[in-house]
C-alpha cells in the first residue's frame, strides 16, 4: 500500500500496504461469525446453512479428484469428506457433505490433486503465481532466508534487512506518483483495511474526525471486512455494508451505458453521479474514493475512455483521497508494471499484493 508523500497543505508519508489476500486469509466478519457456530451442524437444512446453490457447489467439487478410497474418515488418511477445515467462499454444508478438491503440488502453469491428476490453474493461484507453481529461483530464495531468519517483526522500529530492501524496491518502482513510505501488511484484504484505518487517522491529525466516509464502485471487491465490496452475496446475513461505505456506479460500459452514450458520455455521467453523491452526503464527510484499475471480481471490467481523469478531477476538487487498489492488477498483469500507470492514475495511496507474494 502507498501514500503519497503530500496531500495538498498537508504533508503525509505515502504508504504502500503489501500483502498478499491469500484465500487462506478468512476476512474479520466471516471469523466472528464461524466462531460463533463452531461445533455446530452446518448441514444444508440448518439455520447456519450460508448459500442456498449446492447445484453450483456441487458443480465446483470434481469427483474425479478425490481419494481414491470412498472413507471419510479423514485420520487415516483415506477421505477428506466431514473434514475440519473451514474454508472462505464455501459453504459450510460442502466440508461436511462434499469431499474438497485437494490440490498436492504444482509445475509451471499446472497444478496435481492427491491422486495425480493434472489442470491448467488458469486462476494463477488466485491471480498470485504469476511466475508458476514450484519456481525454483523463488524456492531457492526461500530456502536461504529460512536458514538465515525464518521470521522477525518489524515493532518497535525494529526490523530485517530484506524488509527494508523490499519497502525501497517498491517505491522505486512505482513511478505514477511519488510515494513516500511502504507498510507491510499479510493480505490484500488487510492492505485495504489498513488504508481505512490510515486515512481516518490522517483526518484526525488534521482536526477533521467528521471527513470519516469511503466511496466504492458497485460490483467492486475492496476491503471485504469492511465492506467496501459491494458484491450483494457477499452482504448477505453479516449486516453489511456498514454505515460509513457509500457506492458509486459500475463503470462497465457494455453493460450499463445509455443508447447512443459513447464511452467518454459515459464517463462523464458517471463522475457526475459521483459529484452528486458527495455533494448529497457533505464533502466534509467524505474521506477516500476507493477503486481497481480494472474490476477483478466483479468481472474483469476496464474503466471506460477518460473515466480516471474525470473521477480523479471530482476527487481532488472535494479534497478526498484517492486509493488505487491494485492488489489484482500490480505487476505487470494489465502490460505495464502497474494498473496506475496504464490509466494514469495518480493516487495518495496504493494497496498491491499477490504477485508480489
Amino acid at each position: 500500500m502507498m501514500i503519497r508523500s503530500s496531500r495538498s497543505s498537508a504533508s503525509i508519508s505515502a504508504l504502500i500496504s503489501s500483502g498478499r489476500r491469500s484465500d487462506a486469509s478468512l476476512p474479520g466478519v466471516l471469523s466472528e461469525l464461524f466462531s460463533s457456530v463452531r461445533g455446530t451442524s452446518t448441514t444444508k437444512n440448518s439455520p447456519h446453512y450460508l448459500y442456498g446453490v449446492p447445484a453450483l457447489a456441487r458443480a465446483s467439487s470434481s469427483g474425479t479428484s478425490l481419494q481414491k478410497e470412498e472413507s471419510t474418515d479423514a485420520s487415516n488418511g483415506q477421505g477428506f469428506k466431514g473434514h475440519d477445515m473451514l474454508a472462505p467462499f464455501t459453504a459450510g454444508w460442502q466440508s461436511t457433505d462434499l469431499h474438497p478438491l485437494v490440490i498436492q503440488k504444482s509445475e509451471g502453469s499446472y497444478v496435481y490433486d492427491i491422486n495425480g491428476k493434472k489442470y491448467l490453474d488458469s486462476l494463477a493461484g488466485l491471480w498470485c503465481t504469476a511466475l508458476g507453481g514450484n519456481e525454483p529461483r523463488l524456492v531457492d530464495a526461500a530456502v536461504k532466508q529460512l536458514k538465515t531468519l525464518p521470521f522477525y517483526h518489524s515493532f518497535w522500529n525494529r526490523t530485517t534487512k530484506p524488509s527494508l530492501d523490499l519497502a525501497k524496491e517498491l517505491l522505486d518502482t512505482f513511478t505514477a506518483t511519488k510515494m513516500a513510505k511502504a507498510f507491510f501488511t499479510n493480505s490484500g484484504s488487510e492492505a485495504n483495511d489498513t488504508q481505512v484505518k490510515l486515512v481516518w487517522y490522517y483526518n484526525n491529525a488534521l482536526g477533521r474526525p467528521e471527513k470519516k466516509k469511503f466511496i466504492a464502485r458497485s460490483k467492486a471487491y475492496v476491503l471485504l471486512s469492511f465492506s467496501l465490496t459491494y458484491l450483494p452475496a457477499l452482504h448477505h446475513k453479516f449486516d453489511l455494508p456498514a454505515p460509513f461505505v457509500l457506492h458509486t456506479d459500475c463503470p462497465h460500459y457494455w453493460r450499463y451505458h445509455l443508447p447512443g452514450e459513447t464511452e467518454e458520455e459515459f464517463s462523464t455521467r458517471l463522475a457526475n453521479n459521483l459529484e452528486n453523491l458527495i455533494l448529497k452526503e457533505g464533502p466534509e464527510t467524505i474521506a477516500a474514493f476507493i477503486a481497481e484499475p480494472v474490476m477483478g471480481a466483479g468481472g474483469v471490467i476496464p474503466p471506460p475512455a477518460t473515466y480516471f481523469d474525470k473521477i480523479q478531477a471530482v476527487v481532488k476538487k472535494y479534497d478526498i483521497l484517492f486509493i488505487a487498489d491494485e492488489v489484482i492488477c500490480a505487476f505487470g498483469r494489465l502490460g505495464t508494471m502497474f494498473g496506475c500507470d496504464k490509466y494514469n492514475m495518480k493516487p495518495d495511496l496504493v494497496s498491491v499484493a499477490k504477485v508480489k507474494a
